[in-house]
């Protein structure tokens, strides 16, 4: 006779377990300590088998039946159904171990050791940890561009138009990745392009006319503080770098006798090797500083701790100490100021101060051509650079 659920909830342990038949080989498998447990018998190739379901009451009557069924249809095909449990079990733990953060996670560790900078390493963390840890923990192959859309949009809601730009321009490197290695079939971040609302470019203030500029090497020069900021502070305005850069120089970087400094691959914005020349000016602020911290890794360490460089608002910090907003001035307006004042000089070619700048031209052919045959002019430029701020700062333009 089938069951009914009064008849389960009726059945009381005893010493021993014992079975309470439903129908079609499904029965209730009652325990000592209590517990009900669901069973299908089954027989296949001849052999009697046992599938387990689930317990009651966690497993209603009705989806006790309805797995039962499920194993029926499965015998008719020759299919052992503790055998597709076990695949299926299989494949959810691939699908975990396959989940979205654990490929971003490899993904990052093979950029590391393809020499990516800490900098870009620790920002596919941060972006990772944005998109959530239940966003993570989703097989990658099962994201669709709603369900990544969704994420995103949390941040474009709020005004962070880069930071959602940047989440989907991540989450598609790691989808490409995951196609890459046989773990997803396509990139639904691709989809997503124009979905998003593009941020305002950001421009840099700059001080771009000459008095002004002249004005602001006056202050830098009457600045006091910590002897590094003071020197990082006296040496930007020299050097066509970004604040990252600077901030992140090493003395062994330094070859003093040839005047160049010259930064490996994994420190460039464009991964590229770039060589500095260094004004006679440019030598003598690190002169001074090497005595200082010379036998240190960093030319200008932090105040804290000799292991790590002066943070990247400190040259910000001395600036807005001096008077200049946000409006007027930036670390970075020091590249755009050198840009502007030297392209508008007339005296260089327009190539050789991209190269200055590390900017990086289109074209390999002519990205060589660039890193050697203007070397000669922009050692020549960097010096006259220098003794043209020197003429600002003094009051003087020309």
């Amino acid at each position: 006779m089938p069951l009914t659920d009064t008849a389960i909830r009726n059945a009381k342990p005893k010493e021993k377990p014992y079975k309470v038949a439903d129908s079609q080989g499904l029965y209730l498998l009652v325990n000592p300590r209590g517990s009900k447990l669901w069973r299908v018998k089954y027989r296949i190739n001849g052999v009697e088998r046992k599938l387990a379901i689930g317990s009651y009451p966690e497993i209603t009557l009705a989806e006790a039946r309805s797995a039962r069924d499920a194993a029926r249809r499965q015998v008719a095909h020759d299919i052992d159904p503790n055998f597709a449990k076990r695949q299926a079990r299989i494949e959810a733990s691939m699908r975990a171990e396959n989940s979205f953060a654990k490929v971003a996670e490899e993904l990052i560790a093979k950029r590391e050791k393809e020499g990516v900078s800490p900098r870009t390493l620790e920002k596919y963390h941060w972006l990772l940890k944005l998109l959530g840890s239940e966003f993570g923990r989703r097989p990658v192959a099962e994201i669709s561009p709603a369900e990544l859309l969704h994420e995103i949009k949390h941040h474009e809601r709020r005004g962070r138009y880069e930071t959602a730009k940047r989440l989907r321009s991540f989450a598609s490197r790691v989808f490409r990745y995951a196609a890459a290695t046989a773990r997803a079939e396509r990139d639904p971040a691709q989809l997503l392009l124009g979905a998003l609302i593009q941020p305002r470019v950001k421009h840099f203030a700059a001080i771009t006319d000459p008095v002004g500029f002249g004005g602001l090497l006056r202050s830098i020069e009457d600045y006091e503080g910590d002897p590094a900021v003071m020197h990082a502070l006296k040496l930007t305005p020299h050097l066509f770098q970004r604040p990252g850069e600077l901030r992140h120089m090493e003395w062994a970087e330094i070859n003093f006798e040839k005047a160049i400094w010259t930064l490996p691959p994994e420190k460039m914005k464009m991964r590229q090797p770039h060589a500095v020349p260094l004004s006679r000016q440019a030598l003598e602020i690190l002169e001074s500083m090497r005595g200082l911290t010379g036998k240190g890794k960093y030319a200008f360490p932090s105040v804290r701790t000799r292991a790590r460089p002066i943070s990247e608002n400190t040259i910000t910090g001395a600036l807005r100490r001096m008077g200049y907003t946000k409006e007027q001035m930036t670390t970075h307006g020091f590249r755009t100021s050198a840009s502007s004042l030297l392209n508008e000089s007339g005296k260089w070619n327009p190539d050789a101060i991209e190269r200055a700048l590390a900017h990086m031209v289109s074209g390999e052919i002519r990205r060589i051509y660039n890193q050697s045959a203007y070397w000669a002019e922009r050692v020549e430029m960097a010096q006259w650079w220098s003794d043209y701020l020197d003429e600002l700062r003094d009051g003087g333009n020309r």
